[in-house]
């Protein structure tokens, strides 16, 4: 019989004591042996005692009991899980995780301490998917050329709703908070951040690239607005929050923001809270992976996936599936250095002039305009929305810096990578 302690009995933590008692049958069949959650970790004992199972407030009761096998954290946040399963891994137990936050930061040195103890997280990124798996196991024998993916459920469910019904982001927004997709703060996912951590772990298995988030491009969703999306329809493109990893040589490139997608592209064809990912390996091309990417039956699935496979198979090292330095050579590209193209929309002075005023400016950076529209925004007012040819990012700044100087601009500058 192998045991299991669950820190962090919540949504996604209730979920995985109730799939492994109620699937018990084909899930013993499957790992080849029995397995039970012999205690949780949770904040309040009488709303979770109907789990009916040992129940303490204190982590440590589960990392120093002699009988879990498998510790399994739930919990969230960084610092104090990290300082947790080091323990955990100290007194030779298994790890189960899906907190990304945790693994954005702490993965190499949490890959170290495992060493041969295993260690999964499947979880951490795009919920019930297997791209983890995909990545570190099917797709082995591949140099992995690029991954673009939708990575978040929230920012996809509320850029479907702007897209498909015109509802602008406020109203989206306060929707997505209604129905139990975002949080009442929900700056870590409309402002990239979730996306940026989940891109990180799968960049360190795909290249073994150990970048912080601080490092790397981020950007949400905030700015968008129905002017956006009219010059998206235009133009035949969606909009998406993406995640970005691309090779380049000797360099690769990390990066989240939203982006005009074209329509015909699969990944713009993901709707709602879905979650799916694109991963292009130089043998095998490009391969799609689509499916929920939250919610707590989704995630718990691929949780209790981790424990059936760390039961059958006994041991799964390294962590991401390497041993470090995976390619020599490689290195994170710098931000500024990364090329794209672009648009651009600008709230301007509806006067003579200023349009050439303004594409003088493109000029002057060597940034070549393929596409340009004039909108009437409100009286003696305009919008002018703009589509680039490619362009680096330090060009494209330069740009908006300056162009926010100028007495006809009436708003800073905003912008949308086109994919």
């Amino acid at each position: 019989m192998i045991r299991v302690g669950v820190i962090g009995a919540g949504t996604v933590g209730r979920s995985v004591i109730e799939i492994l008692r109620e699937n018990g049958s084909i899930i013993s069949a499957r790992a080849g042996d029995e397995i039970v959650v012999k205690s949780a970790v949770v904040r309040n004992l009488e709303k979770a005692s109907d789990l009916n199972i040992v129940l303490s407030q204190d982590p440590y009761d589960i990392i120093n009991d002699p009988e879990i096998d498998i510790v399994v954290e739930l919990m969230g946040g960084v610092e104090l899980p990290f300082e947790l399963l080091k323990a955990a891994l100290k007194n030779g137990k298994a790890v189960v995780t899906a907190n990304k936050a945790l693994l954005a930061y702490h993965r190499y040195e949490l890959q170290e301490m495992a060493g041969e103890i295993p260690f999964e997280f499947e979880a951490s990124v795009a919920g019930g998917i297997p791209i983890i798996s995909a990545l570190r196991d099917g797709l082995s024998a591949n140099h992995i050329l690029s991954i673009m993916g939708i990575m978040n459920g929230t920012c996809n469910f509320m850029l479907t709703k702007m897209m498909n019904e015109g509802i602008a982001f406020e109203a989206v927004l306060a929707e997505a908070q209604t129905l139990g997709f975002a949080e009442a703060d929900p700056t870590f996912d409309i402002g990239g951040f979730d996306a940026a951590h989940k891109l990180l772990i799968l960049a360190s298995i795909a290249y073994g690239i150990d970048a912080k988030p601080e490092e790397i491009l981020i950007e949400g969703i905030e700015g968008i607005t129905q002017a956006d999306i009219a010059f998206a329809k235009e133009f035949g493109y969606t909009i998406k929050l993406l995640g970005i990893a691309k090779r380049d040589g000797d360099e690769v490139e990390l990066r989240v923001h939203a982006a005009l997608v074209n329509k015909e592209a699969m990944i713009a064809k993901i709707d709602g809270v879905m979650n799916g990912i694109s991963v292009v390996g130089d043998r095998v091309g490009e391969t799609l992976y689509y499916g929920p990417g939250a919610g707590g039956n989704a995630t718990a699935s691929a949780v209790v996936a981790n424990i059936i496979d760390i039961v059958r198979s006994g041991k799964r090292s390294p962590m991401l599936g390497f041993n470090h330095p995976l390619e020599e050579g490689l290195h994170l590209k710098n931000r500024d250095d990364i090329r794209s193209k672009y648009y651009l929309r600008l709230r301007v002075s509806d006067k003579p002039g200023i349009l050439a005023k303004i594409t003088q400016l493109f000029a002057d950076h060597a940034i070549s305009i393929e596409a340009v529209i004039q909108r009437p925004s409100e009286t003696e007012c305009a919008h002018l929305l703009f589509a680039t040819h490619e362009a680096s990012e330090k060009s494209i700044q330069e740009l908006m810096a300056q162009l926010e100087t100028l007495d006809a601009v009436l708003e800073s500058p905003y912008m949308i990578r086109i994919v």
